[in-house]
């Protein structure tokens, strides 16, 4: 079983900027760069969607439109880490941020084709 557990979230004002953390663990003998892992968000009231992806090895990233330009998806495989760095936010950033990982080179937007989900962590963006 891979355990994902996010860090980072808090509250902040627009213009602002946060780096949420997930760290990865649980299976023996595989790190953080044996999984395609993704960040996804979910705001009250409103379906989750798709925040980032980066694939097996580093060769590939997502964004969504919304957060392209301002978000970046990495990750420390020393650390067993992926991050997301978040910089001028918004307030229509507000929402719960989760961490996903695939047991694949690549798993992009869908929700589907993620395995393994942490519980999330908060990000407010007051204006």
């Amino acid at each position: 079983q891979v355990q994902l557990v996010e860090s980072g979230g808090g509250l902040v004002q627009a213009g602002g900027s946060l780096r949420l953390s997930c760290a990865v663990s649980g299976r023996t003998g595989r790190t953080v760069n044996n999984y395609a892992m993704g960040w996804f968000r979910q705001a009250p009231g409103k379906e989750r969607e798709f925040v980032a992806a980066l694939s097996w090895k580093d060769r590939h990233t997502e964004y969504a439109g919304s957060v392209k330009g301002r978000f970046t998806i990495s990750r420390d495989n020393i650390q067993n880490t992926v991050y997301l760095q978040m910089n001028m936010l918004k307030p229509e950033d507000t929402a719960a941020y989760y961490c996903a990982a695939a047991i694949a080179g690549w798993a992009g937007s869908s929700e589907g084709a993620y395995h393994y989900w942490g519980q999330g962590t908060q990000v407010t963006v007051s204006s």
